[in-house]
């Protein structure tokens, strides 16, 4: 990207974003004008694809909507998106899933789920842990 467009642009581009990548399961919640209210709607999916860079990101995101797939681009910086939630990870092994659009059914939404188990584990020793070294040691007896 041009150095001057990416000066121009520096301030626009969401530093808070939730890290994603393709093959996550997320729930982008959008901004929605009606007249003079606004309200938020969730679009819940697969991401199949991120494109671009900076202030240019964009993301695709796939569900299937009464066994009809339904796929929805999102700006990764545009300030329509209130938050993006992660509802599951996974190992896609490649870097866009647009062989997801063939599948219907079950299929469409199978991707090998990231193994957390060991995550979890580590982690709860860790506040284990922490509780250990918080507690006040018992007294010595004279």
């Amino acid at each position: 990207m041009n150095p001057i467009i990416k000066e121009i642009t520096a301030h626009q581009v969401k530093n808070d974003i939730t890290p994603f990548k393709v093959g996550d399961g997320v729930r982008v919640h959008t901004k929605v004008r009606e007249g003079d209210k606004e309200r938020v709607q969730i679009y819940a999916g697969i991401v199949i694809a991120r494109k671009g860079s900076g202030i240019h990101e964009t993301f695709t995101v796939r569900r299937l909507s009464y066994g009809e797939g339904v796929e929805r681009v999102f700006p990764v910086n545009s300030p329509n998106i209130e938050k993006i939630e992660v509802e599951r990870e996974s190992e896609a092994m490649r870097a866009r899933l647009y062989y997801l659009r063939q599948r219907t059914g079950k299929a469409a939404v199978a991707i090998k789920e990231k193994d957390r188990a060991a995550e979890i584990h580590a982690q709860h020793e860790a506040e284990k842990a922490a509780k250990v070294a918080a507690a006040p040691a018992p007294a010595a007896a004279s």
